[in-house]
């Protein structure tokens, strides 16, 4: 229905689950193209976690809280400018090589976070982390919808948030994991 509140029913979910079922490309090619939400999850739940062990590695962040609130700040400083610059890339080059580029600065910034001798590093990974998280948040959803049947395309761009907050749940596990 066009133009207004439709009101779901079984039939439609019952449609989705069939239609997913019979055509398993379209959920592959959903979860794959949300992988950038599961990113943007992991990435916010998982510093609290990680913000412990590199108090105890660097004492200047374990005496500043200006210091911890920049490296937790700064992916978040990265997204918005990811997800402004993500736009244009997305009109310049198409939806997967900006997936594709969203995930390599993700990888990047992981990279440069692990091998940081000094804080700034760390701050400066947190950056990249935040380019490619704010990319793969405005890329994600915009490529599951276009590629999705009209029929299903709600349920299928939710996969997306269901991912973010999967990731988030992830992050919480593996922190867990790591305590003493």
């Amino acid at each position: 229905m066009e133009g207004g509140v439709h009101k779901a029913d079984k039939t439609e979910f019952k449609e989705c689950f069939n239609l997913t079922w019979k055509q398993p490309y379209i959920l592959r090619l959903a979860f794959s193209a949300g992988i950038g939400g599961l990113l943007f999850g992991y990435d916010t739940g998982v510093i609290s976690g990680a913000l412990l062990y590199i108090r105890d590695d660097f004492k200047s962040v374990d005496r500043s809280t200006v210091l911890q609130e920049t490296i937790v700040s700064m992916a978040v400083a990265g997204a918005i400018i990811g997800a402004g610059f993500g736009g244009w890339l997305n009109d310049r080059f198409g939806r997967r090589p900006s997936i594709l580029l969203a995930d390599l600065l993700f990888f990047v910034g992981a990279i440069i976070m692990a091998a940081a001798p000094i804080p700034g590093i760390i701050i400066l990974g947190r950056i990249f982390v935040g380019f490619g998280v704010g990319m793969a948040s405005m890329t994600s959803p915009l490529y599951i919808s276009e590629a999705s049947p009209a029929r299903i395309r709600g349920a299928l761009v939710s996969t997306n948030g269901l991912l973010i907050t999967g990731g988030q749940f992830l992050s919480y596990l593996i922190n867990l994991a790591f305590t003493k």
